[in-house]
């Protein structure tokens, strides 16, 4: 063992994703479409993944660097697959999947909540996660980069979004497992676990005083999270001083998880 660390002769510049060739799901609105100008405006070549055409376009259009439209249903792995081959017939490869796509369409207990329902957002939200990492890490080479959107209610519930929670909380196991798997193929496998965001998503909590000062509550930082707040984590986990992080959650969150 050597007294002192061998200083490389260069180190990787944090956060940078310029020329990385990157995959967003749910990329037609919300946070997807945050990841979108967040990465393209940092030099990414960016791939837009969601059902709805005509957002994907309203989103291509809006970003100042190059991108690929797929519309398709994340559900689906034979679509998962026509992206990531198509993504490395035009571009020569894929860096960084990130598996964004999410619904949490009712806010229920379990008597109110239809199975059907409950299928769907595991469908979407969990299996849409793996078939998606699946395709990716198909033709991902060494240093590819796999990252969940998970949520702070994966690890902390709330009343009404077991569904969704679940989903969440099955997100952690599962990137585990695969960066278990991938490891040797260096390919890490991370989650970016969003707390409680000033979003159009979050305007149903904010209309009840009693919930939004809940929220707040349990924010040591005791506000909402900004739009700004978000990216550079998955920037982060997407580029290369990351190398070495792996089967991990990146809770950002202002403190939310602390109290």
């Amino acid at each position: 063992m050597t007294e002192e660390i061998k200083i490389p002769a260069e180190f990787p510049r944090g956060s940078d994703v310029a020329g990385k060739r990157v995959v967003i799901t749910g990329a037609g609105r919300g946070l997807g479409r945050l990841l979108a100008h967040a990465f393209s405006q940092a030099g990414a070549q960016v791939s837009l993944v969601a059902r709805t055409e005509t957002d994907l376009k309203t989103v291509a259009a809006e970003i100042p660097g190059e991108s690929l439209v797929f519309s398709g249903d994340v559900t689906d792995a034979y679509f998962n697959d026509s992206v990531a081959d198509a993504v490395v017939a035009e571009w020569g490869g894929l860096d960084v999947w990130i598996c964004n796509a999410g619904i949490s369409p009712i806010v229920a207990g379990p008597c109110a909540t239809d199975p059907a329902v409950w299928r769907q957002i595991l469908e979407v939200n969990l299996t849409g996660a793996f078939l998606g990492a699946r395709a990716a890490a198909r033709v991902m080479t060494s240093g590819g980069r796999l990252i969940f959107t998970g949520s702070v209610l994966g690890e902390r519930p709330h009343e009404g979004l077991s569904a969704y929670g679940a989903s969440k909380a099955g997100l952690v196991g599962l990137a585990k497992g695969l960066a278990l798997d991938l490891a040797l193929s260096d390919i890490t496998v991370n989650v970016v676990a969003p707390g409680w965001f000033d979003s159009p998503l979050a305007e149903t909590w904010k209309a009840t005083p009693a919930r939004a000062e809940r929220v707040l509550a349990h924010t040591p930082q005791g506000r909402w999270g900004a739009a700004a707040d978000l990216p550079a984590a998955y920037q982060f986990l997407a580029s290369d001083a990351s190398a070495f992080i792996t089967g991990t959650v990146v809770n950002v969150d202002g403190g939310y998880l602390l109290k």
